[in-house]
């Protein structure tokens, strides 16, 4: 069968790429195009558009980019049209991907959706629609199945997280640090900053005074899948500060701590026991807008999870030198890392079991077959 997947990011690149591998274990003819990146080719699909030329956050940065924008939807539906796929699997990135399911289900395609669009934290009103467009919704965070068939009479199916299937794969590296030439003898801050360009010109100024203030650790960037490396370094001025590429969980497995931009690598961060603050700022025209219409009470998927302050959350105007450094001092004490591990332990049990990518695939599989 015919598979068109559409994900607009670099977690949604890795969840698709794992869902794409499961995909061809129960369909040997599977045919496979999409919109993703890096991780979703190295399994076959074809590439239609790098999800790099499509990560746009915030409503100025959406508003800026508009008639690019527009040009992609375009792209997408002739692309549909021309390649006449058996399903189209969506990956969150809502306000492109609901969008796009719309005009799929007035031509008769089949619509699946896995990872579901955040609703119960802003544009509720989009369920309805959902409902209306959609032939199966896959969620991956335990409050979601209660959410969507309580409150809206939407059933749907809870898969687990998918990052759970990550976790056995990776053992600490005994060479990490020689390998990336690194100090044995100096512990390690991990600096998360985001995978896109305008949240890492954001933060990394920041995170680089938190790396000249704490001379005993060595701080180290995660670099994101898409953004150059040439691209990071207008911002690394401090010699304890240092950047490796395409080994963000090797980096988390040999950290004592990390700064988080919020997002899927919060959660990561957490599965790998590494205690964390969660740092972000936007630009003051997104970040007021956004305080307007989303009304949640914190934004790190590992609080909304717990339902409670578990990580730190420094969130626009506090998220500056001075509290990053008096927390960040907290958080390395040894009482503060015993709570943040018994936590991250409820965490776990919350997100269920392995095999998301598995149980989501045969669920496709056995609707469209």
């Amino acid at each position: 069968m015919k598979y068109y997947l559409i994900s607009g990011e670099a977690s949604g690149d890795l969840h698709c790429s794992q869902l794409i591998h499961a995909l061809k274990e129960l369909d040997s003819k599977a045919e496979f195009r999409a919109w993703g990146g890096e991780l979703m080719e190295k399994e076959g699909a074809v590439l239609v558009r790098h999800y790099k030329e499509l990560a746009f956050m915030g409503f100025w940065e959406v508003l800026s980019h508009f008639p690019a924008i527009l040009s992609n939807f375009s792209l997408c539906k002739k692309d549909i049209l021309q390649y006449m796929p058996d399903v189209i699997i969506y990956v969150d990135y809502p306000g492109f991907n609901l969008r796009i399911a719309k005009w799929a289900k007035t031509k008769g395609f089949k619509n699946h959706y896995y990872i579901s669009p955040q609703v119960w934290a802003w544009k509720e009103n989009r369920v309805k629609q959902m409902k209306l467009i959609l032939d199966g919704l896959y969620v991956i965070l335990p409050f979601e199945k209660k959410y969507f068939e309580k409150k809206h009479q939407f059933p749907v199916h809870f898969v687990g997280h998918p990052l759970m299937d990550q976790l056995p794969k990776y053992l600490k590296d005994p060479k990490f640090y020689k390998t990336n030439n690194l100090n044995p003898k100096k512990p390690i801050v991990a600096l998360l900053p985001g995978s896109r360009l305008q949240e890492i010109r954001k933060m990394l100024p920041l995170f680089n005074q938190i790396a000249t203030h704490f001379k005993k650790f060595q701080f180290v960037i995660a670099g994101a899948p898409g953004i150059k490396p040439k691209q990071y370094r207008p911002f690394i001025k401090s010699s304890s500060l240092n950047i490796i590429h395409k080994n963000t969980y090797q980096l988390l497995l040999n950290s004592s701590a990390a700064l988080v931009t919020s997002g899927t690598a919060t959660l990561e961060t957490a599965l790998f026991n590494v205690p964390q603050l969660v740092c972000y700022k936007t630009s003051p025209i997104s970040y007021w807008i956004g305080k307007k219409i989303i009304k949640l009470k914190y934004i790190s998927l590992v609080n909304l999870i717990l339902e409670k302050l578990a990580v730190v959350e420094l969130i626009q105007d506090d998220c500056k030198f001075e509290k990053l450094v008096c927390h960040l001092e907290i958080l390395l004490k040894k009482d503060s890392l015993k709570k943040v591990k018994e936590d991250y332990l409820v965490l776990k049990e919350k997100l269920g079991g392995i095999g998301a990518s598995k149980k989501t695939a045969q669920l496709i599989f056995d609707a469209i077959k």
